[in-house]
């Protein structure tokens, strides 16, 4: 691997490391446990990284519990979202960071990394996207705009990110007060978390004392082109029971999910084996 490291301190660095390589390829890194087995599989010429790994910032850095819901610093590691108390009353969060590769990639890998590198597969993404998750961009005249992480990915490793742009925080919002939710994250995979997806479903429903949804978020990977928000399975769940759920309203459920999937065959299973998997994840969250 050849390339060129530039280590901003501050904020205020960062952006003038960002405006003064407009016109260079450039690369962002911090836990690197993305970047580097990317570089060694397609060595980039003439590349600079900007090393986040010192940025000394707490918009970035921390998680921070707000009145209307948890902003989680770009830079927080897995580990650090483990160890977040609001976070851990999340189960479809936690799941998720739970399946990630190792205890020791955990420590390292960011959230924002996991967001930015845009992978159909991403686990932690896919958890965000159930939980209607929105996404903080900074730009280099220290302005910022929010866009919902459902509206972040554009396809295969790509987002709506600008050139002079940079993901300084995700915001989960508290979506309402419930009696107890129904949350949780599913992966298949030939290893359970070492091994990237073949199929993954994110869900977390909110009940209410009778056990009728009134807030739903679903969200399924590795099976399009990015992780996809399956809008119209969660508006037909909406206002539902799910203690009296019929084998019908299952299945009209999974139909809905599979709307938004189209799967493809590849050295690791074909489209087949993955719609089944996904079809009979949906069904299964009803199972608890």
């Amino acid at each position: 691997m050849d390339f060129n490291t530039i280590t901003p301190q501050s904020t205020a660095d960062l952006l003038n490391v960002i405006q003064a390589n407009q016109e260079n390829n450039f690369r962002f890194g911090a836990g690197y446990t993305d970047l580097i087995p990317e570089l060694q599989i397609q060595n980039e010429k003439g590349l600079i990284v900007i090393n986040l790994a010192q940025l000394k910032d707490h918009d970035f850095t921390e998680i921070k519990a707000e009145k209307s819901g948890i902003r989680i610093g770009a830079l927080a590691t897995m580990t650090d979202t483990l160890s977040e108390e609001n976070l851990r009353k999340i189960p479809v969060m936690i799941e998720a960071i739970e399946s990630l590769a190792s205890v020791q990639i955990r420590s390292m890998a960011t959230v924002g990394g996991n967001i930015c590198t845009a992978s159909p597969a991403g686990d932690v993404s896919c958890a965000l996207v159930a939980l209607n998750a929105e996404c903080e961009i900074l730009n280099v005249e220290h302005k910022t705009r929010t866009i919902s992480i459902k509206d972040f990915f554009t396809g295969v490793k790509t987002t709506v990110l600008k050139k002079d742009e940079i993901l300084r925080s995700v915001f989960i919002p508290n979506l309402e007060c419930a009696n107890r939710t129904l949350s949780g994250f599913i992966k298949i995979g030939n290893r359970n978390s070492m091994e990237i997806a073949l199929a993954s479903l994110a869900y977390h429903l909110m009940l209410d004392e009778n056990g009728i949804v009134t807030n739903a978020g679903v969200a399924i990977g590795s099976v399009a082109k990015s992780i996809m928000f399956t809008e119209t399975a969660c508006e037909f769940i909406m206002g539902k029971n799910i203690g009296i759920l019929s084998e019908a309203d299952k299945e009209r459920f999974a139909d809905l999910v599979m709307e938004y999937a189209s799967p493809i065959s590849d050295i690791r299973a074909s489209a087949w084996y993955r719609s089944q998997a996904l079809w009979n994840m949906c069904k299964s969250i009803f199972l608890e």
